[in-house]
């Protein structure tokens, strides 16, 4: 607990020294290791939006078999890289088409959403036969779980629509962000631990409580549940019940969320500054602050910002390991970068 305390004050005095320095300036403290993660030499990096640390050190990485898409692929679409970026295990080919968010849960199980998303591409998407479903996995790769129907996409109590993300809170409910890009549900969904629909609150707008393509979910040490409203290029804070607390915007146009033991808050902003976004005038990258005060402290841009012809770029899923090490998604560049800490850790 004591150590916490300290670790917030030092988090605390760094928001002051921000407020007198270029919030949007490089020098934060942490260094890109583009090439981390090691593919095997027969396959490439394909997009990947997904990406989230297991219990034992190692990372969990969603992957799209090389390409956008895994249809027709006998790739494995969810990854484990260990601390020096081996590629130690794999699994679920033929079981994904378009692995879009991830989350291990305190049992270090892996749960996937798989979005079957139109995208910008028609080539071969989904084919009728996958998609729209949320996929719990133990580490092996067995199979333990799926919510949604194969395929199908609904707006019932066990149906989805392009779900983007999943999140499991410590006493086992599942949060499920519902909806994608222009299109989907546009609601989060709650179900207990054994997959037992409870709840539903959201419905497309921009007022509070409503979503334009809920695309990401955190939780901090309270239970308070964070969720990326991108089309509406905020942060919306609820309870587990679906209560709103609060609106955050300083965050950016959030397309990945991660709240680490600190409580310190990680949005992976992939899309402002593009004519289409709405978001113009602000700059792609990783806004980093805390929880307790929603400043933001640190921001690492993106190296292609200066591209406002593109979409998506940089990090889109982003993740945090317990050194303090930052993992960036990127769909567009299809890579996976790593962010190594040099300075203070948080």
């Amino acid at each position: 607990m004591f150590n916490n305390v300290i670790k917030k004050l030092m988090f605390s005095a760094l928001v002051i020294a921000g407020l007198f320095s270029n919030l949007y300036a490089q020098d934060h403290p942490w260094r890109a290791v583009e090439g981390w993660a090691k593919m095997t030499n027969e396959r490439e990096w394909g997009a990947t939006s997904a990406v989230y640390p297991g219990k034992d050190g190692t990372m969990w990485v969603g992957e799209r078999c090389g390409k956008n898409s895994c249809v027709g692929s006998n790739d494995d679409p969810v990854l484990q890289f260990d601390r020096e970026g081996n590629l130690i295990n794999s699994f679920g080919a033929g079981l994904i088409d378009w692995p879009h968010g991830i989350h291990v849960d305190a049992d270090n199980n892996i749960w996937i959403t798989d979005a079957a998303s139109p995208g910008s591409s028609k080539a071969d998407r989904n084919q009728g036969q996958l998609g729209h479903q949320i996929i719990k996995f133990n580490a092996d790769g067995e199979v333990l779980m799926t919510l949604g129907k194969p395929g199908v996409a609904g707006d019932g109590e066990y149906e989805f629509d392009m779900p983007s993300d999943v999140l499991v809170a410590p006493n086992g409910d599942i949060f499920v962000a519902d909806g994608h890009g222009s299109q989907g549900n546009n609601r989060i969904v709650k179900y207990n631990k054994d997959g037992e629909f409870i709840k539903t609150w959201g419905v497309t707008g921009a007022e509070k409580g409503e979503f334009r393509d809920p695309h990401a979910l955190a939780m901090d040490s309270e239970g308070k549940l964070y969720v990326g409203d991108r089309g509406n290029s905020r942060i919306q804070i609820f309870d587990q019940e679906g209560e709103w607390i609060a609106t955050w915007t300083q965050f950016g146009r959030p397309s990945g969320l991660f709240i680490d033991k600190n409580d310190i808050l990680y949005s992976a902003d992939s899309e402002s500054h593009v004519p289409w976004s709405g978001n113009w005038g602000w700059k792609r990258g990783i806004r980093i602050g805390s929880t307790d005060d929603a400043w933001v402290v640190f921001f690492i841009p993106d190296p292609g910002q200066p591209d406002l012809n593109g979409s998506t770029t940089a990090a889109e899923g982003v993740a945090v390991d317990d050194e303090g090490n930052i993992y960036g998604a990127e769909v567009g560049p299809q890579q996976l970068v790593k962010y190594e800490h040099i300075g203070w850790r948080p």
